[in-house]
This record gives structure tokens, sequence and C-alpha cells, in this order.
């Protein structure tokens, strides 16, 4: 069985680099034509999904609609594989983010280190629920479908790939964030996932 995980299109916040979190920022016109090319160059390849999975955030949840195209298959939407809440801090510039005065600047570069700010979620939160989502959801559909997808965002993906990879919370950004409508592959046998792309 072979597992898509797609980050969703670009947003307005994506391109002036300000933290989403669960805000619920609309997908762009970039974004919207991203993937819908992206899903024109997976038909032209012949991919057909035997089940869609979505964040329940509207920039994941239109990203999956574009990619589906006329392929027929519901999307589940499923609050498990929502993005990361930054709490108090949603909205915050990147760059303001990123400032030596902050604590929370280790987000990217010391997963481990990272407390999160005020209502804000522990990336320890965001890699369980996406190993539960994997365990309860995706691995039990092998043998019954031959290619699923997840379209969600920059951290649960990796919160996903971490159970994948086996990464532990140190090394929870793996080989780095997905871009923008960006897709991994993997491959599950029915015991042991492996990284296709």
């Amino acid at each position: 069985m072979q597992l898509y995980i797609v980050r969703h299109g670009q947003t307005d916040w994506n391109k002036v680099r300000k933290l989403q979190g669960l805000t619920d920022v609309q997908l762009n016109e970039n974004g919207r034509q991203v993937a819908i090319e992206l899903g024109d160059r997976l038909e032209g390849d012949g991919i057909i999904f035997d089940e869609i999975f979505s964040s329940p955030l509207s920039r994941a949840y239109e990203t999956a609609c574009l990619i589906r195209g006329r392929q027929n298959v519901p999307i589940i939407r499923d609050e498990r594989i929502r993005e990361i809440s930054f709490g108090v801090d949603e909205g915050m510039d990147y760059d303001t983010w990123m400032r030596d005065d902050n604590p929370q600047k280790v987000f990217f570069t010391e997963p481990h280190k990272y407390i999160p700010p005020q209502d804000g979620e522990t990336i320890e939160e965001v890699r369980a629920r996406g190993r539960e989502f994997i365990q309860q959801v995706i691995e039990p559909l092998y043998g019954q479908a031959e290619r699923v997808m997840i379209v969600a965002h920059g951290a649960m993906n990796k919160g996903l790939m971490c159970y994948l990879e086996n990464n532990d919370l140190e090394h929870f950004w793996g080989d780095g964030l997905q871009n923008n409508c960006e897709a991994s592959v993997f491959e599950y046998d029915g015991r042991v996932w492996t990284k296709l792309k």
C-alpha cells in the first residue's frame, strides 16, 4: 500500500511568513493553481487514490479537493491531522518568532527543547496524534486500499512521518519542512513503512 502525504497549498500567510497553526486561513490563487497542477500530474501518471483524508482546516481540505480532481473518492476530514496549535502566537511573523529573546525560536532547530506559547500544543502531542492516526486509520487499510492520500500541514505531516520513519523528538523535522503542495510517498508491507520519495 502506498501513502501520499501532502502539505496544503500556499496561503497569504505562508507568503508573508506568518504562523498559521489552527487559524483557518484560505488558500490563495497560487495555492489553488499549484494544487490543480499536482492533481493533473498525478492523474497523468495514472495515480488513483482509494482513500483520501484531510485536516478539517480549509486550506488542507480545499487542497485535497483540487488534487482529487475528477476522481470519485470522498474526502474524510479528521481532527487528529489538524495543524499544531501555536496558541497566542498565531499570526506572528516568522522573523519575530526567530528572535533571540523568543524562547520558542528552537521550534525548527531544536524541537526537543521547544516549549509552546500560552494555549499552544507541544510537538510531542502532535507526534502522538500522528501515530494514533496512522495506527488506527491508515494501517488497517492494508490489503483493502492500494493508494491513500493525506493532505495536512507542515508540522502535522512531520508528526505523521516521525512514526513512519521511526524518528525521535530530536529528529522531528527529519529531512526538513515540506514545501506547499509537496508530496512525500511511503510504502507499507503490512509490517514496515519505507519512504519512496
